[in-house]
């Protein structure tokens, strides 16, 4: 007697082969399926590795651990492994990653801001206009602010390039501003979905109280090259919302206001800009491996835009000239919290240069960054936020990121760095690409 389940087909002309093959076929399909599904779970960053490094270090990170929130952190650490064709291969680990779980970025929306102010130079095609040109702002909207000189720059006069040299060297809140308002407020989202950076949002400027109203409306900016007008970039409005609803938007217990003046209610972070860490790391990694991405996904830059940010990134603020960064203010590890710390008498290893991006604010430390031993032939991308404000009053100016978050980073960096020194790697990297001479100035 036939299966019940082989009846049904003898009402239909089909003979037993092609029913065993439409059976195969199905059962294939379901196991293809599966497949698939397990695929996608082996993609996901390993959260078991670096819960444990961490608890294998107690007596750096127990205070982290053992904290009811354990400080906010979020690790993302991404381990580089080469083929003989020197072709970067990633494995991801993560700690506490949660694109849901809100923190304030801080400085870290600067990097995106600069690589999508070059893209608009290369894409507006523009003869004459190009990072150098001179950029006059003028303003159209009630608190916005004109400039017409920068001092910093060896010209005197404000550029795409002179504002990018200083996000990348010392993380210039005034620099960005100028950036969000030439890109323009609606660009720059655009621009995150186009390249599936689905988990943020840039929707004002920085230090300056940008709120409501203001951050839809971007000044107006002409570019001239020797006293020419080359190109007019003219008043935008975005007329578009940006709604995120993620937990923790509804921080602390109370805030001071723009008076300073104590608001006894927790403060609202549903309006400001929000950056996931895992699209910060992707951001890095599409700017510094483009190779490693399709090219309808890799930034729109030219190979001197390329090496122009990677050389900024990497430079310590105390080498570069026009714009000059002197101590005691500035030292040399200047925002390179996960391998330095905020250590101005930190004893800097000439081997060793980072990338990266690095937001303070509101209690966060959040560093965003690839580093690079040369002489050791190391490579590894680390991403991590962490928060301390025991006092529950934002905006005072009262963190604790002396004694708990910028040593947390650099414990961290410091950790994850022991650990690659002593990684066996089947091919040793070629890092040509990510070398230059910084005592010649630029």
């Amino acid at each position: 007697m036939k299966p019940k389940a082989l009846q049904k087909y003898n009402k239909y002309p089909l003979t037993s082969n092609y029913i065993t093959i439409f059976i195969m076929m199905k059962y294939l399909c379901i196991l293809l399926l599966i497949m698939s599904t397990l695929n996608g779970f082996a993609q996901q960053p390993d959260t078991v590795f670096l819960k444990g490094l961490l608890h294998e270090h107690p007596e750096l990170f127990s205070g982290i651990l053992n904290h009811p929130t354990q400080n906010e952190v979020q690790i993302l650490y991404t381990r580089i492994d080469r083929d003989r064709n020197n072709i970067p291969h990633f494995t991801s680990y993560s700690y506490r990653v949660n694109a849901h779980h809100y923190f304030y970025p801080a400085s870290t929306v600067k990097l995106p801001a600069a690589i999508f102010a070059l893209e608009k130079l290369n894409e507006l095609k523009v003869q004459g206009l190009n990072p150098k040109s001179v950029m006059i702002t003028d303003s159209s909207f009630a608190g916005q602010t004109k400039v017409r000189v920068d001092t910093s720059s060896a010209t005197g006069l404000p550029s795409i390039e002179n504002y990018i040299k200083k996000i990348l060297l010392v993380s210039d809140n005034d620099a960005y501003n100028r950036l969000y308002e030439f890109v323009g407020r609606a660009e720059i989202n655009q621009k995150l979905k186009k390249y599936h950076l689905n988990n943020t949002r840039i929707v004002g400027r920085l230090a300056i109280g940008d709120a409501g109203e203001s951050t839809q409306h971007t000044n107006p900016i002409n570019f001239y090259n020797d006293d020419k007008l080359v190109y007019h970039k003219p008043t935008l409005y975005d007329a578009s919302n940006y709604p995120m609803n993620l937990e923790n938007m509804l921080q602390g217990k109370a805030y001071l206001d723009s008076s300073d003046r104590l608001v006894n209610k927790p403060l609202d972070f549903s309006e400001k800009n929000v950056y996931a860490l895992a699209d910060q790391q992707m951001v890095l990694k599409r700017l510094l491996f483009p190779e490693t991405f399709p090219q309808k996904q890799r930034f729109n830059l030219t190979a001197d835009d390329y090496r122009f940010i990677y050389r900024y990134m990497s430079t310590f603020p105390t080498e570069n000239t026009k714009p000059t960064y002197n101590r005691p203010e500035y030292f040399p590890a200047y925002c390179k919290f996960l391998f330095y710390g905020g250590d101005s008498t930190a004893a800097i290893n000439p081997n060793i240069r980072i990338f990266n991006k690095v937001g303070d604010s509101y209690g966060y430390d959040i560093d965003n960054a690839y580093i690079v031993d040369f002489k050791n032939k190391v490579e590894f991308i680390l991403s991590a936020v962490v928060q301390s404000n025991e006092d529950g009053v934002l905006n005072d100016n009262k963190y604790e990121y002396a004694t708990v978050c910028l040593p947390f980073l650099k414990n961290l960096g410091q950790v994850i760095y022991q650990y690659e020194l002593k990684r066996p790697k089947k091919h040793l990297p070629d890092l040509t690409k990510f070398k230059f001479n910084y005592s010649q100035k630029q």
